[in-house]
């Protein structure tokens, strides 16, 4: 059996699967800011399933993950927090190990589509932006550490970070109102705009098959998706085409259905 965690900028989800893929339970717990509760706190919900045959144990953090490390997780404000070393030996000999959950998320999206694309860029939309690459239905190596909510773009006549002004977090701060509360539709064609500001630099880069959107926000695609889609077909170079942009599958279980998939392909490359 496989255990899967999905660490949260607000809440953390902690899933054994089977073999086979199914879900046999989950727990949920609000994520603690402190790393040393965190790290109390998961290792506690680990030890529910300590008694069952674990095979191995991924978990997601929301940041830069370099040999296990939580380099940066802004949104809990984690640096070089090292992660790998604070839970091995959680559930005996089961390996564990630690990736980026954009990565993980859009490995479990891109694994859900038949065929498999070539190119896929994934991007989350909730309390921070992150984005995964998947390539040929792997995490690219070569992008694993990316960050494309921290591009620097244009926004209201100022540089800043893209998820500084299209995160959940920021449009709840805007428009002091959850995007399942939104109903207007100038404020998601407003929302659309201020999504389209990373992806016009991001496409031109990296020109992916498809794109999807996760997260919180991605979980309200049909409400601003075709603005979105208009905004990019006009503004984007003529010789740059627009990709194929679809909403995630599981945008709420992505996550741990990557860790999943992480899991058995390196069990099976041991």
């Amino acid at each position: 059996m496989l255990v899967t965690v999905d660490t949260g900028g607000t809440k953390t989800l902690v899933a054994l699967f089977g073999r086979d893929g199914k879900v046999h339970d989950t727990v949920k717990f609000p994520t603690p800011k402190n790393q040393i509760e965190y790290i109390t706190v998961l290792r506690k919900a680990l030890q529910k399933y300590a008694a069952k045959p674990i095979d191995a144990v991924v978990i997601a953090l929301p940041g830069i993950i370099k040999d296990g490390v939580a380099v940066w997780c802004d949104n809990l404000g984690w640096k070089n927090f090292d992660a790998q070393q604070a839970f091995t030996g959680v559930l005996g000999n089961a390996p564990v190990w630690i990736e980026n959950d954009a990565n993980l998320a859009g490995l479990a999206e891109a694994r859900a589509l038949d065929p498999i694309p070539t190119s896929v860029l994934y991007v989350t939309i909730g309390t921070g932006i992150g984005t995964g690459m998947i390539t040929n239905g792997h995490i690219d190596p070569g992008l694993r550490h990316s960050e494309g909510g921290r591009m620097m773009v244009e926004f209201d006549n100022k540089v800043r970070e893209w998820e500084d002004f299209a995160s959940g977090k920021t449009i709840y701060a805007t428009y002091g109102q959850y995007a399942h509360d939104i109903t207007s539709l100038r404020i998601w064609k407003q929302i659309a705009d201020r999504v389209s500001r990373g992806f016009l630099a991001m496409i031109p880069i990296i020109q992916p098959d498809i794109v999807i959107i996760g997260g919180g926000i991605g979980s309200h695609f049909p409400k601003y998706g075709a603005q979105l889609e208009a905004i990019l077909r006009k503004k984007l170079p003529s010789h740059i085409p627009c990709p194929r942009f679809i909403q995630a599958q599981h945008p709420e279980e992505a996550v741990i259905y990557g860790c999943y998939y992480y899991a058995l392909d390196l069990l099976a490359a041991e």
